[in-house]
């Protein structure tokens, strides 16, 4: 198809599109102004009822009579023989004037929308013009054997895992279909790298656990056993490291399962204080080496899983442990903010972090060791966990922290 007989097809579709929208204006028009006859004619009748009678009644004979036009009147006969006559030819003439005015307004409407309309619906069908086009292009290209042969060696020498180079041909023709595979193949190679990182990290953290209970396996293979003190310490050491590879590997079960698809979120609605009670009392209970208070301002109602959000605020809650001193307050806030949003947050006065390792702290096993050393273990998964749990409401969380001085991470809740 030729580019003057596509710009007449687009032309033609403009002008169809148009007729409809001016079609549908001039009937909203119509019923406004059928509406605001209605609504007048109803007023003022109502109006010199009351301004005579004294009130209005239902049951009342009413007769209108609009013709001839300066002989028009209102009659209401009452069931007690009273009778009210009104004038309504000066009404009429006033609401004649008034709808006169309003058509001119709409008339203007219309014809503006008949005159330029059309060139407004062609802008807005330019870029699905200008898609055909290129569509139409694509398929008419001469692809040659030649061609193909050259895009399928260029193929053949990148890697989609260990390689950054881009397939290059040199012809124009091709330069979108290279485009489109390049970022194909990124996005290949940011998977496998994170893929890669995972199993590193995951192999790291399992790493540590297995060598202190096979060394203390082997010393008690030695001679250990034979001495009380080191058979009680090894007992107890491979008994902690065995718990932290369950914990470990749990996490990596949770988080599979949610990428998977296979964990479901439980919505019902609930008390957000009568949860935030309870994590405080369970966590008084665990840990009588800090202080817990927990500011209320409202009570709060939200659509959620109730145990996983409970998860989220107690991973929350660990990791303020694990970074706060002895004998130093944890606190716990809830509350809405401006866009009605629920929100939680979770305050300590630990030894904080700095600007550059917060965007990175929802990353599995990431470890901001410069600033916030592991004083009590930790898988480097709770947080991961959280995000994921977080992400499965629709909610964010928010990160405030400074060395030195603590940290306050914010779960926001969507409003509905």
């Amino acid at each position: 198809m030729s580019k003057e007989n596509k710009t007449k097809n687009v032309t033609s579709i403009a002008i169809k599109l148009n007729s409809i929208f001016v079609r549908k204006l001039f009937v909203k028009f119509l019923w406004i102004d059928i509406f605001l006859i209605v609504f007048l004619i109803v007023y003022w009748c109502i109006d010199n009822e009351i301004n005579y009678y004294g009130n209005f009644i239902m049951n009342a004979r009413r007769i209108f009579n609009f013709f001839p036009l300066e002989n028009s009147n209102y009659t209401v006969i009452w069931d007690n023989g009273k009778v009210m006559v009104k004038d309504a030819s000066s009404f009429l003439y006033m609401v004649q004037r008034v709808l006169g005015a309003i058509g001119i307004i709409e008339g203007l409407f219309v014809l503006k929308e008949i005159v330029f309309g059309t060139i407004k619906i062609r802008k807005t069908l330019k870029p699905l013009d200008e898609m055909a086009k290129t569509a139409s292009r694509l398929s008419n290209m001469n692809f040659d054997e030649e061609k193909f042969q050259n895009l399928e060696e260029a193929i053949s020498k990148i890697s989609s895992v260990t390689s950054n180079e881009r397939i290059y041909t040199g012809d124009s023709e091709l330069h979108g279909l290279e485009d489109a595979i390049n970022n194909l193949l990124e996005r290949m190679r940011d998977s496998y790298r994170q893929q890669a990182r995972f199993v590193s990290d995951a192999s790291h953290e399992l790493r540590t656990p297995i060598s202190v209970i096979q060394g203390y396996a082997n010393m008690l293979d030695r001679w250990g056993k034979n001495d009380e003190s080191v058979l009680n310490e090894s007992i107890a050491a491979i008994k902690s490291e065995a718990e932290n590879m369950k914990n470990l590997v749990e996490q990596l079960l949770f988080l599979a399962r949610g990428i998977n698809g296979t964990t479901q979120i439980d919505y019902k609605e609930f008390l957000l204080n009568d949860m935030i009670n309870e994590v405080l009392e369970e966590s008084k209970m665990i840990d009588e080496k800090h202080v817990y208070r927990y500011d209320n301002s409202e009570k709060i109602i939200v659509y959620g899983d109730f145990g996983l959000l409970k998860q989220a605020v107690r991973i929350l809650i660990e990791n303020a442990v694990k970074y706060t001193e002895e004998n130093e307050v944890i606190t716990l806030k809830t509350g809405k903010n401006e866009k009605g949003e629920s929100y939680i947050s979770v305050q300590d006065n630990g030894i904080g972090m700095g600007e550059e390792d917060i965007p990175h702290i929802f990353e599995r096993f990431f470890r901001a060791d410069t600033a916030r050393v592991r004083k009590n273990g930790g898988t480097g998964l709770g947080l991961s966990i959280a995000k994921w749990i977080i992400d499965g409401h629709k909610g964010y969380f928010s990160v405030l922290s400074r060395k030195g001085i603590g940290t306050r991470i914010t779960i926001f809740l969507p409003k509905n």
